[in-house]
């Protein structure tokens, strides 16, 4: 094992082994998420050891928690009790592994993560934006308590470690066939009307990975096709405290192409939608991010059949715009300009990584 995750508390008495912060959703599965607490139990007096696995939704900073207002809604929670002992999980190897680099007092814990619930996502900051990032996370925490869920019991934060991890996602391994649309697109003062048709290749593209577009244009009528757009849009439907949704464009590409009155168009155009290139937009959907770890756009939110879209926090889904600028000729040319638009529906994924 290359890297070991460990937080320590404030007090010296918890330390939290992990041996790793991504947890892969295997769509029927989720890997088990298995670590150790090391103890130095000199000044726990009666009080017992706990270990929290949440995964919660956060809708706002921490600084702005004014009121006793909660910005932060648990979807779902796991505690366990690891001291003194009554959580005894089967031992694997990433268990063995934590415990020989920990040494002696070292006490394991397993949750199981259940697959109905949202992979990581967050919502990137603005430039100012101080705190925490909103979006869904998961968050392994060991604390000393007296008691395992009582809500008026203080725990102070020198009594807590705390490590965030991810649950993410790989593309499947079989991909589909690539969407296709076309559209007519008759005018005023126009007898015949513009015929677009776009298509890709197959359903489902990696992050980073150049997309081809198939673009063909029958220009049928007595109007010019100026220019066009190829823009991709990135909706995030916030489902879990209310009906937010909203669509932010991730790539903005214009082309010069013309297609004169009775021409023809057929040329493939390739696109590729970059985090790097959206670095200063707020509120842009990213999967979730780890302290000092760079991340990519979020992923398409694959829906299963029968799950409530409430648990899943955010939904995320993109799709690329075609946008045609079609005007006359003459005097009037700018004045009867119209636009003719086809969507194709994107989806954007991780590869899963070569075993």
């Amino acid at each position: 094992m290359a890297k070991v995750f460990k937080k320590t508390s404030g007090n010296g008495g918890l330390t939290l082994y992990l041996g790793k912060r991504d947890y892969l959703d295997h769509v029927t599965d989720v890997e088990r998420v298995d670590g150790i607490v090391k103890l130095d139990t000199s000044n726990f007096g009666d009080r017992k050891v706990f270990v929290q696995l949440a995964c919660a939704f956060r809708y706002g900073s921490d600084d702005l928690d004014v009121m006793g207002l909660c910005f932060r809604k648990d979807i779902w929670i796991n505690r366990v009790q690891i001291y003194p002992e009554s959580h005894k999980p089967t031992l694997s190897e990433m268990h063995d592994t934590l415990m020989k680099k920990a040494g002696d007092n070292s006490y394991p814990f397993s949750f199981e993560i259940p697959n109905n619930l949202p992979c990581s996502v967050c919502l990137q900051p603005g430039p100012d934006d101080k705190g925490k990032a909103c979006g869904v996370d998961f968050e392994v925490k060991t604390y000393l308590a007296n008691d395992k869920c009582n809500p008026d019991e203080k725990i102070d934060k020198k009594d807590t470690a705390r490590l965030i991890i991810r649950k993410i996602q790989y593309a499947p391994s079989q991909v589909g066939a690539g969407p296709k649309v076309d559209l007519c697109k008759s005018f005023m003062m126009s007898d015949k009307p513009v015929h677009v048709e776009a298509s890709l290749e197959k359903d489902l593209y990696f992050h980073g990975e150049a997309i081809p577009i198939k673009i063909k244009i029958k220009n049928d009528s007595n109007k010019t096709v100026k220019k066009f757009n190829i823009n991709v849009d990135q909706t995030t439907d916030i489902v879990l405290y209310s009906a937010d949704k909203y669509t932010k464009p991730v790539l903005v590409k214009e082309f010069d192409e013309t297609v004169e009155p009775s021409g023809t168009y057929e040329n493939t155009l390739s696109i590729t939608p970059m985090l790097s290139e959206n670095k200063e937009k707020r509120g842009l959907a990213l999967d979730g991010r780890l302290k000092d770890e760079d991340t990519n756009l979020a992923s398409t939110t694959i829906l299963r059949p029968g799950i409530e879209k409430d648990v899943l926090g955010i939904l995320v889904s993109y799709k690329i715009k075609i946008n045609l600028m079609v005007a006359g000729g003459g005097l009037l040319g700018s004045l009867t300009s119209s636009d003719v638009t086809v969507e194709i529906p994107l989806m954007l994924m991780h590869p899963k990584p070569q075993e």
